[in-house]
């Protein structure tokens, strides 16, 4: 059974996921270290981690199975569950893969060290209607592709 799994501490699009889940009947795990208001429906399940840094993601890790759904911004989470054969995708619609994770890993070190230097400042640009859109084009199709290779 293919369930979606949402690292939901700073994510933006959970509604989004909840309508798309609720179309396609598939079950929505939110993985926080607070609660959260979520809404009523037997498919969405808060479940609430200890504080301890990583513990949604460690969670998130220890459940997820072949096919799932992770939702989330974190490239070093996204790089634990695509060794799961989970897949995974980001907030703002790009898909997580075998073949990409290494760059982005790679990518997010260098920004790392940069900030670090104080060479760089500031975040990731401001989330926009387009990365709405194109986050809810990129569920579906997975949804989609998943459903089709399983059937």
């Amino acid at each position: 059974m293919l369930n979606i799994y949402i690292d939901a501490d700073a994510c933006p699009v959970k509604n989004e996921v909840f309508r798309v889940a609720e179309r396609y009947e598939l079950d929505v795990i939110l993985v926080s270290n607070t609660w959260m208001n979520t809404p009523k429906s037997n498919r969405i399940r808060l479940q609430v981690v200890d504080g301890k840094f990583d513990a949604a993601d460690d969670w998130i890790v220890e459940n997820v199975q072949t096919d799932d759904i992770v939702i989330t911004a974190d490239i070093p989470l996204a790089s634990r569950c695509l060794e799961k054969d989970a897949r995974v995708l980001g907030s703002k619609g790009k898909e997580f893969t075998k073949n990409n994770i290494s760059d982005m890993m790679a990518t997010r070190e260098i920004m790392a060290h940069l900030r670090d230097l104080g060479t760089m400042t500031g975040g990731p640009a401001p989330f926009q209607k387009k990365d709405r859109s194109r986050f809810l084009q990129s569920l579906d199709r997975m949804i989609q592709t998943i459903k089709r290779q399983q059937t």
